[in-house]
């Protein structure tokens, strides 16, 4: 009841003030952020999204700074008590003094609770927009074609998903709470002091244009040199990321040396960078303190002078001035803690937006449902890859039925993975055209596309998860016994049941705890467990010996039947059995049929064919 009574006199004193302040505030708000909030205007729909938080963060801050305000008006009046210029009894004054006392206790036990609560609100608001960010980013990744991977590193991209990410974040939370929060309490304490006076006030606030203009300054100097240390991150996370990817090769080739000669140069500019924007960010504090000394300093000579000449009536005046001087100190601080903070925000943003603008180059152009067979056409298909200018494909032509294997041979860098990026429109091409059911694979729904498609790729990828996990992307529902089967139709469950943990066996980064023929035939194992309408092979068998291969080249063609397979490879054990064959030459069809006509037509197939028979016998010698 104290308290209520306490604020209710307050207020109704201060309703011009916090109309005032209201308005103060929203005009330095844009008049500091007009200039910079350019690529930050794209967290206005998380701002607007989570309103209600901010808005009541707002008024609670507000209402702390209010509380807080109460102690320098009340140590003034405890000043006045003990001049005793109203002539009070000793009990009186004691009586006045003490409920002071309990002013300044029960507004400072208030304002603190109001700032717990100010935290919990504007900061959370904070953490929530980082969420959402991050998953706004991780899902454009997600949408955008093979060439951004191609064009972008892997370090760059974890750099603005997590250190540019949490730079924002600062933005959206601890800088918006203590620029409402300064600007509160500076408005606020101004007016207050302008009341009790003028003059006083005029020279205390003497020091603030030169701050202004530092501030400006300053700004523009530290967005200059935020954006250049988070290109120096992006760079060394790259390096970094690459060189444990790679760790394998560099000890195989013994360049550790070599790779922490280079790393050390990189970090050592990433430091010097660093350092480079510390100077000036360090140069904000040190001129923070110096301008507030200058006005306590203004504050005790001329509030003295004014009292000696009996300008100003009480010793408390100048006490009062002091603490509010003194509470402005860690407030105009952070000016220029949150404006580093804007500018470093709007740089991490500003590369954010780089990437959020890139429009996906492969599309879902069909909302409705698509239904999928297994009938695949390629039409005068010819295909450039835009980084390189390498034309892979050049007037491709041919048709499978649905429940038909097709066998695609050819030498390296004869367009047959590229082929299969095109079924599965990892790629679009420009010229010619594909049909999937007598239909462009355009007027697909590319969800249905994708679901229908078992693919193995020729580098076998798998994730830093459990051997079950793995085989289970494929189809996340599958029960054990489902992936039991897949696993044993790949030929690869005896090696998993070897492993201490069986299934349950977590594997290293990208698989490594597997030789590169498990890592092939648990991939194999994951595109059977789908049961899709199409399978693409994309010489997926080159790590396992002939044996294994027959046995699951076997397990294959039983399970493959009324599904369309294209098998890509460089075995004429692999293509035999095929009911088609195509031979790619530099991107072109050179050879079609099958193995008993081909075996007999002069050509790659059949050079293959003689030089691996011959191969085979002399093994059998040995």
């Amino acid at each position: 009841m104290f308290l209520l009574i306490l604020f209710r006199h307050y207020l109704t004193a201060t309703a011009p003030v916090l109309l005032l302040n209201s308005i103060l505030l929203l005009y330095i708000c844009i008049t500091f952020l007009k200039d910079y909030v350019k690529e930050l205007k794209h967290l206005n729909k998380y701002f607007l999204k989570y309103k209600t938080h901010l808005l009541v963060g707002i008024v609670i801050t507000i209402i702390a700074r209010i509380f807080l305000l109460f102690t320098p008006r009340y140590i003034r009046r405890i000043f006045e008590i003990i001049e005793n210029k109203a002539g009070l009894s000793p009990t009186a004054m004691k009586s006045e003094l003490l409920e002071a006392i309990l002013y300044i206790v029960g507004a400072a036990i208030v304002a603190g609770i109001f700032t717990f609560l100010m935290r919990q609100t504007i900061i959370n608001v904070s953490r929530y927009i980082e969420y959402d960010l991050k998953n706004e980013i991780y899902a454009q990744y997600q949408k955008l074609s093979l060439n951004f991977y191609k064009q972008n590193r892997t370090g760059d991209l974890m750099n603005r998903i997590s250190e540019d990410v949490g730079r924002v974040r600062m933005y959206a939370g601890p800088a918006i709470m203590y620029s409402i929060n300064t600007i509160t309490l500076f408005v606020i304490a101004l007016i207050y002091m302008f009341k009790e006076a003028p003059i006083l006030t005029l020279y205390t606030i003497l020091p603030l244009p030169v701050l202004s203009i530092i501030i400006y300054k300053l700004s523009k100097e530290i967005h200059k040199r935020s954006t250049v240390v988070q290109e120096y991150l992006s760079k060394l996370s790259t390096y970094t990321q690459e060189s444990f990817s790679g760790i394998s090769v560099i000890k195989a080739y013994g360049i550790e040396p070599k790779t922490s000669a280079n790393f050390n140069a990189l970090s050592t500019t990433s430091k010097e960078k660093q350092l480079h924007l510390v100077k000036v960010q360090a140069l904000f504090f040190p001129m923070m303190i110096l301008l507030i000394g200058a006005s306590n300093l203004l504050v005790i000579y001329i509030g003295g002078r004014q009292y000696i000449n009996g300008e100003i009536e009480s010793l408390g005046t100048i006490a009062e001035f002091i603490i509010y001087v003194n509470m402005l100190t860690w407030p105009v601080a952070t000016v220029g803690w949150v404006t580093s903070i804007v500018q470093q925000a709007e740089a991490s943003q500003k590369r954010i937006n780089e990437f959020l603008k890139i429009e996906p180059e492969i599309k879902n152009e069909v909302e409705e449902r698509t239904d999928i067979t297994g009938d695949i056409t390629f039409k005068d298909v010819s295909f450039v890859y835009d980084d390189t200018n390498i034309e892979a494909l050049k007037h491709v032509s041919f048709d499978i039925k649905t429940g038909e294997t097709l066998a695609i041979l050819g030498k390296t860098g004869s367009g047959k993975s590229t082929l299969l990026d095109l079924i599965g429109r990892l790629y679009d091409t420009k010229q010619g055209t594909i049909l999937i059911n007598n239909k462009t694979i355009r007027t697909h729904n590319l969800i249905d596309l994708r679901e229908n498609i078992g693919y193995v790729p020729q580098d076998a990828f798998l994730f830093s998860d459990s051997i079950k996990q793995n085989i289970q992307f494929g189809k996340e529902d599958a029960t054990d016994e489902e992936v039991i089967t897949a696993a044993k139709n790949a030929q690869v469950h005896k090696n998993i049941i070897k492993f201490n943990k069986g299934y349950d066996t977590v594997l290293g980064e990208r698989g490594i705890t597997l030789s590169g023929g498990q890592k092939q035939r648990v991939s194999i194992a994951r595109a059977l467990i789908k049961s899709p309408k199409i399978l693409l092979f994309d010489d997926c068998l080159s790590a396992v010996d002939t044996e294994t291969e027959e046995k699951i080249l076997k397990n294959l063609f039983k399970i493959s039947k009324g599904k369309t397979t294209i098998i890509v490879s460089h075995r004429i054990s692999s293509a035999k059995n095929a009911d088609k064959i195509i031979v790619l030459d530099k991107g072109q069809i050179v050879q079609k049929g099958t193995h008993s006509t081909l075996i007999e037509t002069e050509g790659y197939y059949k050079d293959l064919y003689l030089k691996q028979l011959t191969e085979t016998t002399e093994n059998k010698s040995y």
